[in-house]
């Protein structure tokens, strides 16, 4: 784009996520509970392999965000955002709601459709996809980014979501007090 507000509002929507990313990778890191306490909260978010899953994030997190500072690849960096925020959403914050101070999917929504926007965008004059004549913009660019990110968040689902089964409460009467209540008409 060779709109000079354009292409530095593109470079500092790449900038802002790409930190965010890079910090929240870090955070994952280094941070309070480190690998072991991320590991332990994927695990219980229903994640097999928790410390594998740990790692993954913490790599593809400060992986992207990196990718997005230099403008690099701006589609698939785009992409991991976007799959990493959808885990997020649906395993930790749907649950909680739209509101991001009730631990609800707002904050990893706006970063998904502004991740989204920027690959339709492209990354804009100054960023090194521009520079080596290799920006893919427009629908490719969204298409890239949005289909990549789904596959690879069905593919980490479908390989190592085991969330705890409910329990199977079909073959009792409901519990009340206590006490197993008999259906009407069972023999004692």
């Amino acid at each position: 784009m060779g709109n000079p507000p354009v292409a530095v509002a593109l470079l500092l929507v790449r900038v802002v996520i790409g930190i965010t990313m890079m910090a929240h990778g870090y955070n994952h890191w280094r941070g309070g509970g480190k690998i072991a306490g991320t590991a332990r909260w994927f695990s219980g978010l229903g994640l097999t392999y928790g410390t594998l899953q740990a790692w993954l994030s913490v790599l593809t997190e400060l992986g992207a965000g990196f990718l997005l500072i230099i403008g690099l690849l701006t589609p698939l960096a785009c992409a991991a955002v976007i799959s990493v925020m959808l885990v997020a959403g649906l395993l930790a914050h749907r649950k909680n709601g739209f509101f991001v101070f009730k631990d609800g999917y707002e904050y990893v929504l706006v970063l998904s459709a502004a991740s989204l926007a920027l690959a339709t965008l492209g990354p804009g004059r100054f960023s090194l996809d521009n520079a080596a004549g290799s920006e893919i913009t427009g629908w490719a660019g969204g298409g890239i980014a949005l289909g990549v990110a789904v596959v690879a968040t069905a593919g980490l689902l479908a390989t190592f979501y085991r969330p705890e089964p409910a329990p199977d409460l079909s073959r009792r009467s409901l519990i009340s007090g206590g006490r197993l209540r008999r259906r009407a008409g069972s023999p004692r």
